[in-house]
């Protein structure tokens, strides 16, 4: 099993229809037929939707990538087009929401790597590829590679995990020019972002974005850059061949599969609450992310 602990009910706002509840996200559609996002401060894990919230995540999340969306514009455009929340919505909607383009968007996750850990440790152990991509002997847990690799995976509902696919599936999928707009355009946003993060200590070991179609135009949508969508690294930490330090939420799985949690991922049962002192730990973390990438105070 997986999927929301409990499920939440959508806020309802005049001139708004509800679409879509995502893990952290809710989608709607307003009267001029844009999208409405508005990033909640819940928390997934192990393709759960946890009990307990984060305070603060979504609007860390939404302003986050207002930033980067603007640090990237000269590379390809962004969805936004209002941070403006709509009239009668709740006032916590401030600093969460995004009015965005409507787009036709592709059904792929577009990952890039520049550093080996995770899904890719774990298959390049196995097989000394990840997606299908040969890699050189010798790597471990947070190998910088040779080069960033692109590697595509399939978007997975609410409780289902994403699957890493081939390039040539990708390809297959959604036509050989479109796989090569999304693989050009993602490691392309990989490697500024990149470097703007190193110059801030940080390393961007991993990302993962969404693109959609304006007309002929590819537009990155979503969110982007964030300590969700990312694994962020402590440069001056960075030991190769042992997990990471991290600000993302690595912080919160470890906990779960921790004795202290008491909770078996390969069981049927729903994870637990976060304790306190595990939220305010995590909150920590993404607020830190956010103050060293940007430069400016969270408040």
């Amino acid at each position: 099993m997986s999927g929301f602990v409990e499920k939440p009910e959508p806020t309802q706002v005049p001139g708004l229809v509800h679409l879509h509840t995502g893990k952290v996200r809710e989608l709607y559609r307003n009267e001029a037929g844009d999208l409405v996002m508005v990033a909640s401060d819940r928390m997934s894990a192990y393709d759960w939707v946890l009990p307990t919230e984060i305070p603060d995540k979504g609007r860390i999340l939404t302003q986050l990538s207002l930033w980067w969306f603007d640090q990237l514009a000269e590379l390809v455009p962004h969805h936004v087009l209002s941070t403006e929340p709509p009239a009668g919505a709740p006032a916590d909607w401030a600093g969460r929401t995004t009015v965005c383009k409507s787009l036709r968007m592709v059904p792929v996750e577009c990952v890039a790597r520049g550093y080996l850990t995770g899904s890719g440790l774990a298959e390049y152990e196995q097989t000394r590829t990840v997606c299908g991509l040969a890699l050189p002997e010798g790597l471990v847990d947070g190998s910088e590679l040779p080069a960033p690799i692109f590697t595509p995976a399939t978007k997975a509902a609410v409780g289902e995990h994403d699957e890493n696919v081939s390039y040539e599936e990708v390809a297959r999928q959604v036509g050989a020019d479109t796989a090569a707009q999304l693989r050009q355009a993602t490691l392309a946003v990989y490697a500024r972002a990149r470097d703007i993060a190193r110059e801030r200590g940080i390393i961007l070991a991993d990302t993962k974005f969404e693109f959609g179609f304006e007309g002929e135009g590819l537009v990155i949508a979503d969110e982007v850059l964030t300590p969700d969508s990312s694994r962020f690294w402590p440069a001056d930490q960075w030991a190769p061949g042992r997990p990471q330090p991290s600000y993302d939420k690595q912080f919160v799985r470890d906990w779960l599969t921790s004795p202290a949690s008491g909770w078996d991922r390969r069981s049927e049962q729903p994870p637990p609450e976060l304790p306190q002192e595990i939220v305010q730990a995590t909150r920590a973390r993404y607020v830190e992310a956010y103050e060293r990438l940007t430069g400016t105070s969270w408040s």
